[in-house]
């Protein structure tokens, strides 16, 4: 019951904050959304910058899962990075209320709240360990860091702008973006056709978490 009544929390989380910003929202409205009470968010958390770090932790441990399974199941990594970007682009579409949460008003929670984005940021550089070797005279750090930072902002326009559903149409551009820095344009271009040929049956994972 304790776990039933954690995750319903979790999920009110995001459908408060959703709704009213990080700042707007209350614990009587997560209560509310969770269908709890509030002696019962007390025994879970002790406020609302908790209880949304948790809601934060655990969605994006489940998309970035999905992300690291999609990229280890491909044959290489072109086509990983391709198959990854193409899963988390599917899920903040399909999910709004968790990609405006774990996205966008993650800023507004403080120091406490960029910590926590950095320590994503940092779980998906990880995806980015098999690439291969930059120009001579280019750190291969720097330029993982900028191709990260380059994605997670173009998402974050999107979302911040309502354009959740917009989503999965950058996949083209994100893919092209990521992989163009190591190979070229040209070569990048040929190498993420390839992908798109043996994706062609891909499906929309389902993922777990809030509803949209």
């Amino acid at each position: 019951m304790a776990a039933t009544q954690r995750e319903r929390l979790l999920d009110g989380v995001v459908q408060a904050v959703a709704a009213g910003g990080y700042v707007g929202a209350r614990v009587s409205d997560i209560c509310q959304a969770a269908g709890v009470t509030r002696p019962v968010f007390y025994e879970q958390f002790s406020g609302k910058e908790e209880a949304f770090l948790a809601a934060h932790r655990h969605g994006t441990a489940v998309v970035v899962r999905r992300m690291e399974e999609a990229f280890t199941a491909q044959p290489d990594w072109c086509t990983g990075v391709h198959a990854s970007l193409r899963v988390v682009l599917a899920i903040l579409a399909e999910v709004p209320a968790f990609a405006t949460m774990a996205v966008v008003e993650i800023d507004a929670v403080g120091p406490a709240g960029r910590l926590a984005r950095e320590q994503l940021r940092v779980r998906l550089r990880r995806l980015f360990v098999g690439c291969p070797k930059p120009p001579t005279g280019v750190s291969a750090e720097l330029l993982v860091d900028t191709v990260v930072g380059g994605v997670y902002s173009t998402i974050y326009r999107y979302i911040a702008a309502g354009r959740h559903a917009e989503l999965p149409g950058l996949l083209p551009t994100l893919a092209h973006f990521a992989l163009a820095p190591f190979f070229g344009p040209a070569e990048a271009e040929r190498r993420l056709a390839q992908a798109e040929a043996a994706g062609a049956g891909w499906r929309r994972p389902v993922l777990p978490c809030a509803n949209p």
